[in-house]
């Protein structure tokens, strides 16, 4: 029997065999096959886009679910009250964006380039530039394993936070209690994007921050950036072939971010006085730059390294494993904390692995 390798299946090209393969273009047959396998007592490891996922070089032993619905239904479109369009979870997220910004859907432009699912987004509460996921949800729809039936979740309902969600919260190595299904989306209509957030992309607009720009140019801009940065899959960079950022940037305490020298960056993390710091540059300054890794004696033996063009994410150089990503992923953490006391936290799902 041929297995499939979810090393191909991931965008950081590492992971061993599944126990079983199943791919499912509707909803009928995303609901039959979780069903099915919760029926058998089997694990089931659902996969997408399979941009936020690092799995055990051993591979999976139960059902790996790839979901691959596709399309998107407009439910409403008006001048007052925007777009209200519903789209499968399988759909490609930037060919969701790339769609929105030509029909004048504002709201996601600054998400532009993110690689994996739409159903992914709500999970992960999705964000880059200044914006996230969170900000432009209406409802996600989805089958609850506990409950044998099907569960609609509101904006509020789901609880986003940085990075986080209701539904990651209830997710166990990869196994959700609620694999969604569907996200509703409300967009404003019009040329213009949302508010720009983000200090570097205002700047490569021309634009003061909090101000808008033609949302077609913050696609544009955006996909320049993440370029520069690796961030856009490209099948003939070995920087692109990762999980994108592999550690969150810690919320620590205002206490503990007052004890990191004045230039680091420091920013609002709500209530409480927390306070949000750069994991790109607790790394960089911890002695971790660009393409650590890539030396034939390094701790991954040169398979894995940094990104030579971004330091957050760590790269399959062409043949890492498993094993060689978490290498460089511990030697970074370790040495973040020895200068600066912070601990990093993944951002991938880690399937079978521990950091």
């Amino acid at each position: 029997m041929i297995q499939t390798l979810l090393s191909d299946l991931t965008t950081a090209a590492v992971g061993g065999p599944a126990g079983n393969y199943i791919e499912a273009r509707t909803e009928s047959e995303i609901i039959d096959a979780v069903r099915s396998a919760d029926a058998a007592g089997e694990q089931l490891l659902i996969i997408a886009g399979g941009s936020n996922l690092l799995i055990s070089d051993d591979g999976y032993p139960g059902t790996v679910l790839r979901i691959a619905s596709e399309g998107f239904t407009v439910n409403a479109e008006d001048s007052c009250g925007g777009v209200a369009v519903v789209v499968q979870a399988g759909h490609n997220w930037d060919a969701l964006v790339e769609h929105a910004v030509r029909h004048a859907w504002s709201g996601i432009e600054a998400l532009s380039g993110i690689p994996g699912s739409t159903g992914a987004t709500p999970v992960q509460n999705v964000g880059a530039y200044g914006a996230d996921v969170s900000q432009t949800i209406a409802a996600v729809r989805t089958w609850d394993r506990h409950q044998n039936a099907v569960r609609t979740f509101t904006n509020s309902e789901l609880k986003f936070g940085y990075r986080d969600s209701i539904l990651k919260q209830t997710t166990v190595q990869g196994s959700p209690r609620y694999v969604v299904l569907t996200v509703e989306f409300q967009l404003p209509l019009g040329r213009m994007s949302a508010p720009i957030r983000y200090a570097e992309l205002a700047k490569s607009l021309g634009v003061e921050p909090g101000k808008r720009a033609y949302a077609n140019d913050v696609r544009r801009e955006v996909l320049r950036l993440r370029a520069s940065k690796g961030m856009v899959l490209d099948p003939e960079d070995r920087d692109t072939y990762s999980t994108g950022s592999f550690f969150t940037n810690p919320i620590v305490p205002a206490d503990a971010a007052e004890s990191l020298p004045d230039n680091a960056p420091r920013y609002p993390a709500g209530a409480d006085g927390l306070v949000k710091l750069s994991a790109a540059w607790l790394i960089d300054h911890a002695g971790f730059g660009k393409g650590y890794g890539l030396e034939p004696g390094s701790v991954s033996g040169g398979r894995a390294s940094l990104s030579t063009k971004h330091t957050l994410a760590i790269t399959n150089r062409g043949s890492a494993s498993a094993a060689d990503v978490l290498a460089v992923a511990r030697e970074v953490r370790r040495g973040v904390v020895e200068r600066f006391g912070i601990e990093l936290h993944p951002e991938p799902l880690l399937i079978g692995v521990e950091l």
